[in-house]
């Protein structure tokens, strides 16, 4: 576990940009080098799935950061969704301010490839802050905000896209996939979209199982498109 002073050894003067898009199946797609906001009320099981975007992202080379005051890291999951756990470096905060301090300092770091920070709360200006960082040094910047019983906020975003994920069975083949139902809440240019998306354990790969239509989180205003 690394400590924050220890960021500062990360931080170079010359970053390395990320340039295209991450796919993960039918217009389930994350351009690189933004920020990107992932909403929860679940914790273990939607880590999964970030560790599973991480894999995506990082590629067969890349180094990422995840930080938060709550997180709860196990590395056989980890590896199970493709993140090999010696690329991973894990910072443990004191609260929300210090975790998105210590995001905003990673993205300047061009030996990462991609900064999860876990938050409760992200306002517009820290949000910006964090979308201009990730724009300039080209690191993608993950926000995961865990709503602990709480109804989700249509609240305004600076992220590129927005989504809601939560953990469901696989009935076929609990073993070897995982699947969680995602929400793309907002997305530059796009509609609001819901998906059924399946992990393949043994391929390393998303693929998308359905469309369902909108559900439990139907009754949430979508957000606006810029």
């Amino acid at each position: 576990m690394a400590s924050l002073a220890s960021l500062r050894s990360l931080i170079a003067s010359a970053p390395a940009r990320q340039q295209g898009t991450t796919r993960l199946g039918a217009g389930l797609d994350l351009p690189l080098g933004r920020l990107h906001e992932v909403q929860t009320f679940e914790g273990e099981a939607v880590i999964g799935f970030t560790a599973a975007l991480l894999h995506q992202i990082l590629g067969a080379q890349g180094k990422a950061l995840w930080c938060g005051k709550t997180a709860k890291l196990y590395a056989p999951g980890l590896a199970a969704f493709g993140l090999d756990p010696d690329r991973l470096i894990y910072t443990r905060t004191a609260n929300d301010d210090e975790t998105l301090w210590a995001v905003e300092e990673a993205l300047r770091c061009p030996d990462l490839g991609a900064v999860v920070g876990e938050v409760t709360v992200l306002d517009m200006i820290a949000g910006r802050r964090l979308q201009l960082a990730a724009e300039r040094h080209g690191v993608t910047a993950i926000i995961l905000r865990r709503w602990q019983g709480r109804a989700l906020q249509p609240d305004p975003s600076a992220a590129t896209t927005r989504w809601h994920a939560s953990a469901l069975p696989n009935l076929n083949d609990e073993l070897q996939h995982a699947r969680w139902r995602v929400e793309r809440l907002r997305c530059r240019g796009e509609m609001r979209k819901e998906f059924l998306v399946d992990w393949c354990h043994a391929t390393g790969d998303f693929a998308v199982a359905a469309q369902p239509g909108y559900g439990p989180g139907a009754a949430m205003q979508s957000d606006a498109a810029d």
